[in-house]
């Protein structure tokens, strides 16, 4: 992934010296359905504490992060190509856009949405409109999940960012609404997996034109978003950990979803070909 024309964001805060740890660790089941439950406002403690038996977190102090740290220079100059490239589309569509800060946080932290915890990957709260990542979730993408790269791990930055352009457009509060009044787990589901979905597609859509304005991509580079999206999918994931996958239980979308949605915004680069709510694959 070329940075060369890519400068530093100002909204990326770095809180790894006053970092939360704790708690024993948990399964990945559990980890998905506090991130759900984290991204819909509410306190994932109310799942992860019951995972852990309510062993509580508990203050670290840790020395203070080098400001030239290449890992978040490389995160602040991706968080600062998205807010060019949703900056540039809001305004041509007459609105505007608020770019979402950037916590980089170690071990745990706490949140308008209650308290994140690395074991639950990257994630959005609406409630104080930040995306959060503890930077240990790169080393787990590319040894656990085998997707290296840097490209991989923009992809992952944008597609957070899409959940922060979803709750700007006011969609995630809809399906949030929607979720409430499903007749079923598996119907709530499916409006979580078809948010997820159109997030990969945001997060094409910034490379699309992140490209067209900074010249970004490199030789191999969206092998990197795809092996990601394929390694992340809800059934990669479950039939690594307990060899089966359950389509009624996905929040995210299969590999070939998300593979498929993030193509599409990378291809058209519109917005309006990522209305996961009206088509199905």
């Amino acid at each position: 992934m070329r940075l060369d024309d890519l400068e530093d964001s100002q909204h990326v805060e770095d809180s790894r010296g006053r970092g939360l740890i704790g708690g024993r660790s948990i399964g990945i089941g559990t980890i998905a359905i506090a991130l759900v439950a984290m991204y819909f406002g509410v306190d994932p403690n109310l799942v992860l504490n019951l995972a852990q038996q309510g062993q509580p977190a508990v203050q670290t102090s840790a020395p203070p992060a080098d400001s030239n740290d290449p890992n978040v220079k490389f995160v602040s100059k991706v968080l600062w190509s998205t807010e060019q490239v949703w900056q540039t589309i809001f305004t041509a569509a007459g609105q505007q856009y608020s770019a979402p800060n950037l916590e980089i946080f170690g071990g745990a932290t706490q949140t308008a949405c209650g308290q994140g915890q690395a074991a639950m990957g990257p994630f959005y709260c609406p409630a104080d409109q930040k995306v959060y990542i503890d930077l240990s979730f790169y080393q787990e993408l590319q040894q656990r999940f085998k997707a290296p790269g840097d490209f991989a791990q923009a992809y992952v930055i944008a597609h957070e960012v899409g959940h922060h352009v979803q709750n700007l457009l006011g969609i995630s509060q809809k399906v949030q609404q929607a979720r409430q009044q499903a007749g079923s787990e598996a119907a709530a589901n499916a409006y979580s997996v078809k948010l997820e979905l159109q997030a990969d597609c945001y997060a094409g859509v910034w490379a699309h034109h992140a490209n067209q304005q900074f010249r970004i991509l490199q030789d191999g580079d969206i092998e990197e978003a795809l092996r990601a999206a394929t390694a992340i999918g809800d059934d990669t994931l479950q039939k690594q950990a307990r060899g089966y996958a359950v389509p009624d239980s996905f929040t995210h979308g299969s590999a070939e979803q998300r593979v498929l949605w993030f193509k599409t915004g990378l291809q058209s680069g519109s917005v309006n070909d990522c209305n996961t709510f009206k088509k199905s694959v």
